[in-house]
C-alpha cells in the first residue's frame, strides 16, 4: 500500500513538473500592441425574469367586471447565436479596455397560465408567445489578465452593455422596450496559436432596467389580450454568452 501511495505521489509530482516547464511561445509580442482588432462568433442562452401582478380586475366588453389571475414566465432558456467584432486597447500589462459591437439573434418562449379559467380537465388555461429578439449590443468591458504562461493567459472581465432591440410585433401579448442596459461579468483564456490568438469566453449578462414596454396594452386591438399583457409589470432580461474571439 505504501509503495502504491509513493508511486501515485511521484507520478503527480512528475506531471506537475512537466506542466510547469516552459515551452516556445507563439506570437510572443502580440499583447504589446496598443490597439488590436478581431472578430467573434458564439452562442447564447436568453431568459427573462417577470414580476407578476397576481389578481387583477378587468372590464369585459359587455361592461361586467371580472377578477382574473394570470401568471407569465419564460419556461426555459432559449438558444441563439452571436456575431460581431472586437477592439481592445492596452492600458497596462494586466489591464485593457475592450469594445465589442455584437448582434445577438434569439428568442424567448413565454408561457401564460390563466388560473381563473381552467380547462375541461381542471388545469389552468394556457397561452404561449415566441418573443423574438435581435439585439445590437455595444459592451464596454475592462479585462484583467493574469501573467502569460507558455501559450495561455486566463482573464476576468466586467462592464456595461447598452443594447438596441430591433424586433417586436405590435400585436403580441408582450413587447420589450427598444433600449436596455445590461451589466456583465465573465472569464476567459487567451490561447496563443501559431498564426492567431483564439479566445474562448463565458459571460453572464443581467438587465439593469425594466425591459418591458408597459404602455403596450393600450395599443392592442384585441381587448381580450390585455389581461395577459397586464399580468406582468416588469421584466429583466438575462443572457449567458459563450464567445470565441479570433485575433
Amino acid at each position: 500500500m505504501k509503495r502504491i501511495l509513493i508511486l501515485i505521489l511521484t507520478t503527480a509530482i512528475t506531471i506537475t513538473a512537466v506542466a510547469q516547464e516552459r515551452t516556445a511561445q507563439n506570437k510572443p509580442y502580440i499583447d504589446l500592441r496598443p490597439l488590436h482588432f478581431g472578430i467573434l462568433v458564439g452562442m447564447h442562452m436568453q431568459d427573462i425574469e417577470f414580476q407578476n401582478v397576481g389578481p387583477q380586475t378587468i372590464v369585459n366588453e359587455d361592461g361586467t367586471e371580472e377578477t382574473r389571475t394570470i401568471l407569465c414566465d419564460a419556461d426555459n432558456w432559449n438558444p441563439g447565436f452571436s456575431v460581431g467584432v472586437t477592439a481592445e486597447a492596452r492600458i497596462s500589462t494586466h489591464l485593457s479596455a475592450r469594445f465589442t459591437p455584437t448582434m445577438h439573434f434569439g428568442a424567448k418562449h413565454l408561457m401564460f397560465h390563466d388560473l381563473s379559467r381552467p380547462d375541461e380537465n381542471g388545469n389552468p388555461a394556457q397561452a404561449t408567445q415566441d418573443l423574438k429578439t435581435t439585439y445590437i449590443s455595444m459592451p464596454f468591458d475592462l479585462k484583467f489578465s493574469a501573467e502569460r504562461f507558455n501559450n495561455y493567459r486566463p482573464y476576468i472581465i466586467a462592464g456595461v452593455n447598452p443594447t438596441i432591440n430591433l424586433t417586436g410585433k405590435d400585436q403580441d401579448y408582450i413587447r420589450l422596450k427598444r433600449y436596455d442596459t445590461f451589466v456583465e461579468v465573465g472569464f476567459g483564456c487567451d490561447l496563443y496559436l501559431p498564426y492567431f490568438k483564439l479566445i474562448p469566453e463565458l459571460k453572464f449578462c443581467y438587465s439593469l432596467s425594466n425591459g418591458l414596454d408597459t404602455k403596450h396594452a393600450d395599443e392592442l386591438q384585441d381587448a381580450g389580450m390585455r389581461a395577459f399583457t397586464n399580468s406582468v409589470t416588469a421584466g429583466h432580461n438575462k443572457m449567458i454568452v459563450l464567445t470565441f474571439y479570433f485575433e
